[in-house]
């Protein structure tokens, strides 16, 4: 699984499998699922991403069930345990 966030596109693509995408549906304005020869989900795309998320900084990026090993570099962490959660 790779994702890809394009700032100049203003975009961001989650790939999802290795196989090539032959079919592609816009599912919502601006959301686009691509589908590999058996028409299983290969990637999805959401463009307008400032708009549709406009306090996300996409320069920081949680993932949960990481493994530690790639959890430990620089570019990839697990989410720390509080965030997302209400303060006091």
């Amino acid at each position: 699984m790779k994702l890809t966030i394009d700032r100049e596109a203003d975009a961001f693509y989650l790939n999802l499998a290795e196989d090539r995408a032959v079919d592609s549906e816009e599912v919502s304005p601006g959301i686009v699922v691509d589908y590999d020869a058996e028409n299983r989900v290969a990637g999805i795309e959401m463009l307008h991403l400032s708009q549709r998320a406009p306090l996300a900084d996409t320069r920081l990026l949680f993932l949960k069930g990481v493994e530690a090993a790639t959890a430990a570099s620089g570019f990839v962490r697990e989410e720390p345990p509080d965030y997302g959660k209400g303060r006091g």
